[in-house]
């Protein structure tokens, strides 16, 4: 089934990134000054405001930090709903948001906060690869 849903547009800061994902793999920026990992990727560190970054290859591990449940949504996740949308503490440090997989949307209930979670890339086009997340792991 062909990739639906909106893909992001790539800028000359987010080629690492993409580059990444083709690869199956998560690249995130991080501050050589304070060495703290930042995502979403920006030119300049949130933290200490240094310009020094580089890009590390993240290990695509990390743990459910908080959930929603969708049920209305618009144009090509109408279809999907319920999903569920949460936020993933990345081992490495900071938070990303994704729509998580591996998760029954009509059960909230057996959804666990901290629970282990592993990245997984969706082909959207040749060139495009999209993040989720999918649970692996109870607490």
């Amino acid at each position: 089934m062909a990739y639906d849903k909106p893909i992001p547009r790539k800028g000359q800061h987010t080629k690492p990134f993409w580059d990444g994902a083709k690869e199956g793999k998560l690249v995130i920026p991080r501050c050589k000054e304070c060495n703290r990992v930042h995502w979403y990727p920006r030119l300049i560190c949130p933290y200490c405001h240094s310009m020094d970054l580089e890009w590390i290859e993240a290990s695509g591990e990390g743990w459910l930090y908080t959930f929603a449940v969708q049920h209305r949504a618009f144009g090509p996740w109408a279809a999907e709903v319920p999903y569920v949308t949460a936020f993933i503490d990345l081992k490495e440090g900071d938070r990303m948001m994704t729509v998580l997989r591996g998760v029954d949307a009509n059960k909230p209930e057996d959804i666990k906060i901290g629970s282990l979670v592993k990245v997984e890339f969706e082909k959207a086009d040749e060139d495009t690869y999209i993040p989720f997340w999918r649970v692996v792991g109870d607490v």
